[in-house]
C-alpha cells in the first residue's frame, strides 16, 4: 500500500529549515495517520556559488553578503536563536563555519537512497548549528555519515568523486519550475505547499487536507459494464 507523500525542500546551512522540521514533527506526530505518511528531503541550496573567505565567521559573511550592519546581523541571530530555543534547539550561530552546503547535499542524496534521509539532515543540522563543523570538510561529512549508519569505504568514493551531484541539481531544477525561492518548502501529496517553517498547527492542518484528498483517491473506480472479453477466453 502506498503512502502519502511530503517532499521537504531544504538547506542545511538555513536555520529556518531546521526550525521548521521540527515544527514539522510535532506535527506529524499529532496526525494520525503519520505512519502512512512517506517524507522525502529534497536539495535546495541557498547560495550555491559560496566561496568562504578565509577566517569569515557568520556575522561577517551576512555584513557582506546581505549589505546589513554587524549589529544587524547579530540581531538577527539571536532572534533566531530565541525561535529555535522554542522548539527545544540550542544553536550557537557564532560557532558556526561559513561553508558551501553542495558536499552536505550530496551525502543527504546517498542517505537518502539507504532510506537515513531525515537522519542525515537531521545530524547535519546539528553539527553546523550547535557543533560549529564545517559542512564542506570531508573528514566532518564522512564521520558525520558513518554516524547515521553508512559504510565507511562507500562515504569515501563518494566524496572523493562527484557521485550524487546529479540528484542534487535535479532535486534543484524540480525547486525552479514549482517557483520556489526560498526555503524550507514543503509539498504534500504534490498537491498542498507550506513555505517557510510554519506552526505544528498549521502543518497537522495540511496534512489533514491532504490526507482526506489522498484517500478520496484512493477508492474504487466506479465502472460502466459494456461489451468485452475476459481473461477466461468469454465475450458479451
Amino acid at each position: 500500500m502506498r503512502n502519502m507523500k511530503v517532499d521537504i525542500w531544504s538547506d542545511v546551512r538555513c536555520p529556518f529549515c531546521y526550525i521548521g522540521k521540527r515544527k514539522f514533527e510535532k506535527g506529524l506526530e499529532s496526525f494520525a495517520q503519520k505512519d502512512k505518511v512517506e517524507v522525502t528531503w529534497k536539495s535546495f541550496q541557498l547560495d550555491p556559488d559560496l566561496d568562504p573567505q578565509s577566517s569569515e565567521d557568520i556575522f561577517s559573511y551576512f555584513t557582506r553578503a546581505k549589505g546589513i550592519s554587524r549589529q544587524q546581523a547579530e540581531q538577527m541571530f539571536s532572534n533566531v536563536t530565541q525561535i529555535a530555543k522554542e522548539v527545544g534547539l540550542e544553536f550557537n550561530i557564532p560557532a558556526s563555519i561559513v561553508a558551501n552546503s553542495f558536499n552536505a547535499h550530496r551525502l543527504i542524496q546517498m542517505a537518502k537512497a539507504k532510506g537515513l534521509g531525515s537522519e542525515a539532515e537531521e545530524a547535519l543540522f546539528r553539527i553546523h548549528f550547535t557543533g560549529g563543523k564545517d559542512i564542506n570538510d570531508h573528514d566532518t561529512l564522512l564521520q558525520t555519515g558513518i554516524s547515521i549508519g553508512l559504510e565507511e569505504k562507500a562515504l569515501k568514493e563518494m566524496l572523493g568523486s562527484r557521485a550524487w551531484s546529479s540528484e542534487v541539481r535535479q532535486d534543484e531544477e524540480v525547486a525552479r519550475d514549482l517557483g520556489v525561492s526560498g526555503v524550507p518548502f514543503f509539498v504534500f501529496n504534490d498537491k498542498y505547499a507550506v513555505s517557510g517553517a510554519q506552526s505544528p498547527e498549521t502543518f497537522l492542518q495540511v496534512l489533514e487536507k491532504a490526507w482526506e484528498e489522498f484517500e478520496a483517491e484512493k477508492k474504487s473506480l466506479q465502472v460502466t459494464e459494456g461489451q468485452s472479453c475476459s481473461t477466461d477466453g468469454e465475450c458479451k
